[in-house]
């Protein structure tokens, strides 16, 4: 057993580097989150060459920047641009106000694969995808280093969950209830299963997988249906006196609190959901059921009747190996402030609304 790091804990690693403001090290570039990046690693950046920034093609269709990269652009920073230039680039929240940014010009020659890398670290660590890349014939010592091709293997496989505690906790819904802890061995979120009653391991359970939600789960927003979705899953699973909830953490469809607070804000200058996360560089969903159908496997479930709107979900639960026996509907929670956001999940999610 070596006490070197694997890549999944260097993957891992490098996340909190991205959101601390260090750069990490990806096939020769150094590459940087504009989101974190402070003006003195970015003057030191610029000492090692002419910097480039990869973009998402989501924000460069937004900024009208060819995306030669078909998934990304790699976009030519001007000698004079500063950090404001490149947050402004990086974030829509001003784009109205400002809407020209260019004109931009985008690289067509070259790997793009260290920025592809980057910019999928960068959405794993829950920041704007907006990575600043230079490249570097000797890294500087003591930062993180990585190979794009095996970090984008290992980011789209699915993640392993293991059990961590577990223990009974009487909630309003039913009192003979237990939650269970499971943590990612990739050092992301923990996530949450609570299992009410005894459900027995060989027949479909009553199920819900439900994405954290803290402005409509805690605060009680309007903004969206979630709070009452919780409310309603559990209640049911009480009535009927067994039933498994998966509470996932992932916040604002998986992009994270912080941006989906920018992705309200432009709700607010007339953006619906979708387009929004566009603006912002995300697709419209980030989320990954699979981490659902995992915590159901480890907590010895192989069929449900699953309690959603979405048939990605379903979809999602069947290809990794959960029968869904039943599509039980969730429609609860419309009111004025929220009926046009689920206006979009029915027209553009595809949900059944």
């Amino acid at each position: 057993m070596t006490l070197l790091p694997t890549l999944t804990e260097t993957i891992s690693r490098a996340r909190t580097d991205l959101r601390v403001g260090l750069p990490v090290v990806i096939d020769g570039h150094l590459a940087a989150a504009v989101e974190t990046l402070a003006p003195a690693r970015l003057a030191a950046l610029r000492s090692f060459g002419k910097p480039v920034l990869a973009l998402t093609d989501r924000r460069a269709e937004t900024l009208k920047a060819r995306a030669y990269d078909g998934d990304l652009a790699r976009v030519e920073v001007p000698g004079d641009a500063g950090l404001a230039w490149l947050r402004a680039v990086a974030d829509p929240s001003d784009d109205l106000r400002v809407p020209m940014k260019g004109p931009l010009f985008t690289r067509r020659e070259g790997d793009p694969a260290a920025h592809r890398a980057a910019l999928a670290l960068a959405k794993s660590a829950e920041l704007l995808p907006a990575v600043l890349m230079v490249p570097v014939a000797e890294p500087p010592p003591g930062l993180t280093i990585l190979p794009a091709g095996p970090v984008l293997a290992q980011l789209a496989t699915e993640t392993a969950l293991a059990p961590v505690a577990a223990a009974r906790l009487p909630i309003a819904a039913a009192e003979h209830t237990r939650l269970h802890i499971l943590r990612a061995e990739d050092g992301g979120s923990e996530h949450y299963a609570v299992e009410i009653g005894d459900p027995p391991r060989n027949a479909p359970v009553l199920a819900r997988l439900h994405s954290a939600c803290f402005t409509g789960d805690v605060l009680g927003s309007l903004k969206c249906d979630c709070g009452p979705q919780l409310h309603a899953a559990l209640a049911a699973m009480g009535a009927e006196g067994a039933g498994v909830l998966l509470y996932l953490n992932q916040e604002g469809r998986g992009i994270g609190l912080a941006n989906k607070m920018r992705a309200y804000d432009l709700q607010s200058q007339g953006f619906d959901t979708v387009q929004a996360n566009h603006r912002l560089g995300f697709e419209d969903d980030e989320r990954d059921f699979r981490l659902g159908a995992a915590m159901l496997r480890r907590l010895g479930f192989s069929s449900v009747r699953l309690m959603t709107n979405n048939p990605r979900k379903v979809a999602m639960m069947e290809s990794h190996g959960i029968e869904v026996v039943e599509r039980v509907p969730l429609q609860v929670g419309r009111n004025r402030w929220n009926d046009a956001y689920l206006t979009v999940k029915r027209d553009k999610s595809g949900h059944l609304l």
